[in-house]
């Protein structure tokens, strides 16, 4: 336990405990490095029938997966008379702080009045009332907003109202008075920790990996909704992320990338506190020999952010030039995502390299995937400060990587940056490397003296030990925006 009983809820969103990945990693890493302290994890999932994929340790004494999809939560029966004025005048005046900011609706003020109905079980049959509907249609298409002449429909209105409704629910979230909230991604995850701030002074501490609003941008560009759709959702996220930044206790970005991101949303310098993932070293020792036959590797979820098409793209061009060269590809494929795998393995028979491709799904020893290969690769489009890279540098293997979040910062002058979506860069990067022994033997060497040096967990949990119990009512002195910890070199 923490100070005066306090314990940590942990908020989550399509991560931990119901999915691999670098930030489950990160959960996992954090709840076991801190027996002390007694955590409750609070997941945010599709269905709520999702499994749980990781062992809980025994300090979680409270596991509870809230599904954002499923059966309408709360009563049913619609409001009438002036509670539903009421309503129409609270909403109206929320779609006009994400829709039309010169309007001078306050974002954060219509949410909080959206969070009390939620709580009280009203939330979600207000959001399927027809005055909803009527209230979006009026304020979509007013004149002087662009969005107006995309001529939004009734079905647009129907969909937009769908997927706000859902995206809401987490307000009906309940965090324990004596409670961290403790939300380790923005959106979504926030939305319990800024109620419970709000309603019940519960300190919050907002943790980004990845950009939250950036990966939505992206995400979006790919999804069928027509205009005024994107726009409303857009701007939900938009506003909602400014608000987390600005409202935080404390913010922890893994990375200077980050921080910089979240200055730029609003976030007061003064309360920013980078903490960098961190690895064992002893858990990821030095590889050894290289594979007989020259390998690139790579270790992940198979994901449309981590980009595989370049990478496969990539391939291509290496094996044109050496012909013995492998890609083993090490990593699961999350639930929905069966459609990319299968794009990836048509756009591999279409380059004719499907022979020289291994899929070798997860694997419980992850450094044996780095082990396996001459050269490590990353090609995703975004990243927060990756695990498989500090992993791999950790593991002495020469890396290739993408310029993305804080990927620049983890390789320092040890592994190769090459822009995003350039797959003839990467190739030439990757050749370079495969022709080059000694090269490769030097930057692995370095590598893995950074992540000694620089990156270890027991850096990283400390420091977020010492932010638990400063938000608890114990400061500790926080002289640096990186958190001063001292670290021994490990072997």
């Amino acid at each position: 336990m923490l100070s005066r009983g306090r314990h940590v809820t942990m908020l989550t969103e399509g991560t931990y405990p119901h999915v691999h990945g670098g930030v489950s990693t990160w959960c996992d890493q954090l709840v076991r490095g801190m027996p002390e302290v007694d955590f409750h994890v609070v997941a945010l999932t599709g269905t709520g029938r999702e499994p749980v994929t990781w062992e809980l340790p025994s300090n979680v004494y409270r596991h509870s997966a809230f599904p954002l999809w499923g059966p309408v939560p709360g009563r049913r029966r619609p409001l009438l008379g002036r509670k539903r004025r009421r309503f129409t005048d609270i909403y109206e005046r929320f779609l006009l702080s994400v829709l039309d900011p010169s309007a001078g609706c306050d974002f954060g003020e219509g949410l909080y009045e959206l969070a009390l109905m939620a709580r009280a079980g009203q939330l979600s049959a207000a959001l399927r009332s027809e005055s909803v509907l009527r209230s979006l249609m009026w304020i979509w298409t007013m004149p002087h907003l662009e969005i107006s002449a995309s001529r939004p429909t009734v079905h647009d209105a129907l969909t937009a109202t769908d997927l706000l409704e859902h995206a809401l629910r987490p307000l009906a979230v309940r965090i324990p008075d004596d409670s961290i909230a403790h939300a380790v991604s923005a959106g979504l995850a926030t939305l319990p920790a800024l109620a419970a701030q709000r309603f019940e002074g519960v300190p919050f501490l907002l943790t980004e990996h990845g950009i939250y609003l950036r990966e939505r941008y992206l995400g979006y560009r790919a999804e069928a909704q027509r205009a005024p759709v994107k726009a409303l959702m857009l701007g939900f996220y938009r506003e909602l992320n400014s608000l987390g930044y600005r409202r935080a206790d404390l913010i922890t970005p893994c990375n200077q990338y980050n921080r910089r991101w979240e200055e730029r949303g609003g976030a007061p310098a003064d309360r920013i506190r980078t903490v960098y993932n961190g690895v064992d070293p002893h858990a990821f020792p030095q590889a050894g020999p290289e594979p007989a036959v020259p390998t690139i590797s790579w270790a992940g979820r198979i994901d449309p952010i981590k980009d595989l098409e370049t990478l496969i793209r990539a391939y291509a061009m290496v094996r044109a030039e050496l012909p013995e060269v492998r890609l083993r590809l090490f990593g699961g494929v999350p639930a929905g995502g069966e459609a990319y795998r299968t794009r990836l393995e048509k756009l591999a028979a279409e380059l004719g390299v499907v022979d020289g491709i291994g899929w070798e799904g997860r694997v419980s020893d992850v450094s044996r995937a780095y082990a396996s290969g001459s050269v490590v690769l990353l090609s995703s489009i975004s990243e927060g400060f990756p695990f498989s890279l500090i992993e791999a540098m950790s593991c002495g293997r020469a890396t290739v990587s993408t310029d993305v979040g804080g990927v620049r910062e983890a390789v320092g002058d040890t592994g190769l940056v090459v822009p995003p979506r350039e797959p003839a860069l990467m190739a030439e990067a990757t050749l370079g490397l495969l022709r080059d022994p000694e090269r490769r033997a030097d930057l692995g060497g370095r590598a893995r003296q950074r992540v000694v040096d620089q990156f270890t967990l027991r850096r990283s949990v400390d420091g977020f030990r010492g932010i638990y119990l400063e938000l608890a009512g114990l400061p500790e002195a926080a002289d640096t925006d990186v958190w001063p910890v001292t670290e021994s070199a490990a072997g």
